[in-house]
């Protein structure tokens, strides 16, 4: 096992290096373009206010975008070491680990980038904080410094998210008042724990599904668009995903009933959790056949009567951890009015979801406006959402990987269906995928979409979907990234003889005069 030492000075060490360059680089310039408060008194009591402004903002911009590209960079030259396409380069798990973390922290103290949502989280758990019911009114009804940071879009919607996740934002706010610093650091650091269940459970998968852990981490959790957008972006995805990819390898364990609760919990902060269970009553299933069969058992219970017993128990438990937490909030029946509000995702229109690509193709055609045949197309997409829901949960029943792959497969139906998708919900389907045997093929296929949607955003959360240069140079750098996992200089910009010998050779300095394009 090499030393730090040894492994900063190898092609994978200058990767890493590269890569907290790059988390450092977003931090700073995220103080002028990130999704910063609408007044900020620190920047100015640092006389630092012009990097919101003029040419102060085209340069935080530049060295957010820079930082962005480092850390894509990075990342695609630790793939080449993780999977192998270059001879002689290597990274552990361990070492894979210890590069998240390092990645992690600049970004720990960055304003919320790409997305405002950790203000809406403030607000609606300072709502709860209040006296207010976050399920019936919106942040508008509480005015302050929270609201004001609010994206106008959100002041009047009420919370989509479970009862936990509200508990959480209610004691941030309880302990950080109204210092949206503050509580936008507490927000990340609440998130960590979904972070470090993802670290174990990623790779703990792949002993179930037939990756390889240290792509599965690689692929999953050191992602620039799952660090930079559910880390740096301050997303609850981080804690749901991580609750969810928990939840199912503890019932590939055979810990059912813990696994049913840890997803439960993950229910409760976001419900795209509750996806994952009844593909669960599957593995259970499995699980009973195979434990009966070694104990010499010929006679099983009937099919049916077998599930209605397992997926009985699992709502029980389900049940029982959701209403103690929706009891929790002290909302009472009304702790359940933000399944109403999961509809308020339809105010997001962008070019990610299909029933939004199919209305705009309506509008060309015909002379039906925007609204009228979003109305259409999102009806259409819901009724295919459910069937390809009751397709994939009563297809892949028969084996542990096939229920997990109808997860996978539920996952990017709901992403690419549903009404409205972000590019942070794809983390959703990208943590279960990383756990099966991937070719480079399908790998390259992944950095370049990942790479897509982390650039097809701005920083300050705004979307670049709807300038035809910002989409161009994005898939310039999307494809260039996936061409990169296979080849070390794709664009053919230096010596490959050189790039390779340089790879070949892991603890061999960097020659002068050389360099290595992702």
């Amino acid at each position: 096992m090499r030393s730090s030492a040894d492994f900063v000075r190898t092609p994978e060490g200058h990767a890493a290096i590269l890569g907290f360059f790059g988390a450092i680089m977003i931090t700073f310039g995220g103080f002028g373009a990130g999704s910063t408060r609408k007044y900020d008194p620190l920047l100015e009591a640092a006389h630092l206010s012009w990097l919101r402004y003029g040419h102060g903002y085209a340069l935080s911009t530049v060295f957010v975008w820079i930082g962005v590209l480092a850390m894509i960079t990075a990342w695609v030259r630790l793939g080449r070491a993780t999977i192998g396409t270059v001879p002689g380069a290597k990274v552990t798990l361990n070492e894979l680990r210890a590069i998240v973390g390092i990645w992690l922290f600049p970004l720990l103290f960055a304003v919320p980038m790409f997305s405002r949502d950790a203000y809406s989280y403030l607000a609606q758990g300072a709502l709860l904080r209040d006296g207010f019911n976050p399920y019936t009114v919106g942040p508008v009804v509480n005015p302050g410094v929270l609201l004001e940071n609010v994206s106008p879009v959100w002041t009047n919607t009420t919370a989509p998210y479970g009862p936990i996740f509200l508990l959480i934002a209610r004691g941030i706010t309880s302990i950080t008042g109204d210092n949206v610093v503050a509580g936008t650091i507490a927000l990340r650091l609440v998130m960590l724990p979904g972070l470090a269940l993802m670290m174990w459970a990623v790779p703990h998968l792949t002993k179930h599904l037939g990756g390889k852990p240290t792509i599965a981490l690689w692929l999953a959790v050191l992602n620039p668009l799952v660090l930079i957008h559910l880390i740096g972006g301050v997303h609850n995805e981080m804690l749901m995903v991580g609750l969810m990819a928990a939840g199912i390898a503890l019932v590939l364990e055979h810990h059912h009933v813990a696994g049913i609760v840890v997803i439960a919990i993950g229910v409760a902060v976001k419900a795209t959790a509750g996806v994952a269970l009844p593909f669960l009553v599957w593995i259970w299933m499995i699980h009973e056949r195979e434990k009966r069969a070694a104990r010499g058992e010929g006679d099983l219970p009937h099919p049916v009567a077998m599930f209605a017993k397992i997926a009985g128990l699992g709502i029980a438990v389900f049940a029982l951890v959701f209403v103690m937490a929706t009891a929790l909030t002290g909302l009472g029946r009304d702790g359940f009015g933000w399944l109403t509000a999961l509809s308020g995702s339809k105010k997001i229109i962008n070019w990610l979801s299909l029933p939004t690509v199919m209305a705009h193709a309506v509008t060309w055609v015909t002379p039906f406006g925007l609204d009228s045949a979003l109305g259409v197309t999102r009806t259409i997409c819901a009724i295919a959402l459910v069937g390809v829901l009751v397709w994939a949960w009563w297809r892949f029943k028969h084996t542990e990987k096939e229920a997990v792959f109808g997860i996978l497969i539920a996952f990017v139906a709901i992403v690419i269906l549903s009404p409205a998708a972000l590019p942070w919900y794809y983390s959703w389907p990208l943590a279960l995928a990383a756990g099966f045997a991937l070719s480079t093929t399908t790998l390259q296929w992944l950095v370049g979409v990942c790479t897509w949607l982390m650039l097809v955003f701005q920083p300050d959360g705004s979307i670049g979907l709807y300038n035809f240069i910002h989409v161009a140079l994005a898939t310039f750098a999307a494809v260039v990234a996936a061409l990169a996992l296979r080849t070390v200089d794709p664009l053919k910009l230096g010596n490959e003889h050189l790039h390779r010998q340089h790879e070949v050779v892991p603890a061999a300095p960097v020659p002068t005069g050389t360099s290595s394009t992702a």
